[in-house]
């Protein structure tokens, strides 16, 4: 995402961060109600969506495509109202291309949507989207039939013809994605057989866990997940729970700022989802959950943090990164202030994230004089416990906002204010980022 805003001066907290709060709704959860809600038959009522530029991608790309999105702006801030559908009748021809912003999820699941129906669609993306890797989408879905123009794509812009007579297959995906899951589960809907995907490791489960409240029924081992096709979808109602990742925030923040205690209530507590807690637990961090309710299948609940004077290294196995991956750049931070090593294992995907995350970890701690580098596929930080942030720091965000949010934290549980570059990029999950902070400090 490119933005052309100056540099945010990011002041320290007037205090430490105390009482409760609400995050915004989660945007795994909030794409795919609203997809879902397109392919179904009749009206589904959603509360809770998250409002940002990345879901409204998503939106903007289901009305091009037919469907009825009366959803309004309600006083938390969240999305609610309706979708109505196209059902079996399916997607009508857009005339235009499909602009998917900045949204990696809008662009890799609308592929999967797209591909039971006899339209062509190009779809395209913002600079930054443009060099993010597709295909490792488009492979499976042309094993099922569907045709992509230029065929062997690799990056945006490209264009889908889908076919009406799609082959169920059986995937053993190269890497643990949710996106490419999804994708392939969606198109497997529409399938004539069991379409099933099996992973090298856990990714998340939203997609599984919610298409049973569409009328899709799913079966979800821990690596495998398989559909069977053709099934009609329905309508639903979807509750979007607050985003863990965007809570990740809030917690880091609350144990690196001396005197803190906060709760983040009605919080998405999926376990493909809460790694970054047991990664901060590994470290000694006082962190706790509790569960308090769920929205279909998705538990949510409250997740408690205060201030922990002293964090300690740990290694995260690369088996578990997909459950945090999100979260590295701001776990790096508090490893940054913790006793020793912390070594993050094949966090390769990084790479290809809305920037390169990797490098840009390692070149933002540098800024602070941490000790940080990769070894192929790892990450190394050697914490220091005792570290004083320097006056004057200009931290680049690359216009992704994981890394806005990270380095926005070093200022504001600092002692000295620091710059961001391009912080407007938290619209795309959490607009209102710098204010709930704020609101926190008693």
């Amino acid at each position: 995402m490119t933005t052309t805003s100056e540099p945010r001066v990011i002041e320290p907290l007037a205090g430490p961060l105390d009482g409760s709060c609400h995050v915004p709704g989660d945007k795994s959860i909030s794409h795919r109600a609203i997809l879902f809600s397109a392919m179904a038959e009749g009206t589904s009522r959603l509360l809770g969506v998250l409002d940002s530029s990345d879901v409204r991608a998503s939106i903007e790309a289901v009305q091009k495509l037919g469907a009825k999105v009366s959803l309004e702006k309600q006083p938390d801030g969240s999305l609610a109202g309706g979708v109505e559908g196209w059902g079996e009748a399916g997607p009508t021809q857009p005339d235009t291309p499909i602009y998917c912003a900045n949204s990696g999820t809008t662009a890799r699941l609308l592929m999967g949507v797209l591909a039971p129906w006899d339209i062509s669609v190009r779809i395209e993306g913002d600079e930054s989207l443009s060099k993010r890797p597709m295909r490792r989408i488009t492979a499976p879905l042309m094993k099922m039939g569907v045709e992509f123009d230029p065929a062997g794509a690799e990056t945006l812009p490209i264009t889908e013809h889908g076919c009406k007579n799609l082959k169920a297959i059986t995937y053993n995906s190269p890497m643990a994605s949710a996106q490419l899951k999804t994708a392939v589960l969606l198109a497997g809907v529409y399938a004539d057989g069991v379409t099933e995907l099996n992973e090298p490791s856990v990714s998340r489960n939203h997609t599984e866990l919610m298409l049973p409240e569409y009328g899709v029924e799913t079966t979800a081992g821990e690596r495998t997940a398989r559909v069977v096709g053709p099934a009609k979808m329905h309508s639903a109602e979807i509750q979007v729970p607050g985003d863990p990742s965007s809570a990740a925030f809030i917690t880091c923040a609350a144990l690196l700022k001396p005197g803190s205690a906060v709760q983040i209530e009605n919080v998405s507590l999926n376990t493909a989802r809460t790694g970054f807690l047991i990664t901060l637990e590994k470290m000694g961090a006082d962190v706790t959950t509790r569960r308090t309710g769920s929205s279909g299948k998705e538990p949510y609940g409250i997740i408690s943090a205060c201030h922990t004077g002293r964090l300690h290294g740990c290694e995260i196995p690369g088996h578990k990164i997909a459950s945090l991956v999100d979260e590295v750049p701001v776990l790096s931070l508090v490893a940054a202030h913790a006793q020793g090593l912390t070594v993050f294992r094949n966090v390769e995907e990084l790479r290809a994230k809305e920037s390169d995350r990797l490098d840009a970890i390692v070149t933002g701690l540098a800024q602070l004089g941490v000790d940080a580098w990769t070894e192929g596929d790892d990450l190394f930080i050697e914490g220091q416990p005792d570290l004083k942030v320097p006056e004057g720091l200009v931290f680049d965000s690359r216009g992704d906002h994981r890394l806005a949010m990270t380095w926005s934290l070093v200022g504001l549980t600092g002692n000295v204010p620091v710059k961001v570059t391009n912080f407007d990029s938290v619209d795309v999950s959490y607009p209102d980022f710098l204010r709930d902070m704020e609101e926190l400090v008693r």
